[in-house]
């Protein structure tokens, strides 16, 4: 079966604590995981994980970074042909301006399922076409 290589990074303080957005994002990607392997299965595809953790200092020089996605090596903005946005964040992120996911007037803060396998989909479906 080949993967489909799903990255996931946020930011996780000292005490292990991480932001709303994120916290979010993860409950989303988690409940998105199961649907994925279903859908896939008969593609002969297998979704695959990886949580990334960004420390607090890192956080701090790049917060557009934290509560990032990629699918297949391409960011879910991409395969969602989103714009990246800004706004502020909570104490865990120490009030930075932390990213947001723009489509058309909506914007996303926390990262919703629907998205996350919307954006899986299109990235097996052009893998099945032979395409990166």
């Amino acid at each position: 079966m080949k993967t489909l290589n799903i990255l996931w990074q946020r930011l996780v303080t000292p005490d292990g604590e991480t932001c709303e957005r994120c916290g979010g994002t993860q409950g989303a990607i988690v409940r998105a995981i199961p649907q994925l392997q279903e859908a896939l299965r008969p593609l002969g595809f297998e979704p695959v994980l990886e949580m990334r953790e960004i420390a607090l200092d890192a956080f701090k020089g790049m917060p557009s970074e934290s509560n990032r996605i990629w699918i297949a090596g391409r960011s879910i903005e991409d395969w969602l042909e989103a714009s990246v946005g800004q706004s502020r964040c909570c104490s865990a992120c120490g009030g930075e301006r932390c990213r947001t996911l723009e489509i058309g007037t909506e914007t996303f803060e926390a990262i919703p399922e629907q998205l996350i396998v919307k954006a899986a989909l299109l990235a097996a479906s052009r893998q099945v076409d032979g395409k990166p």
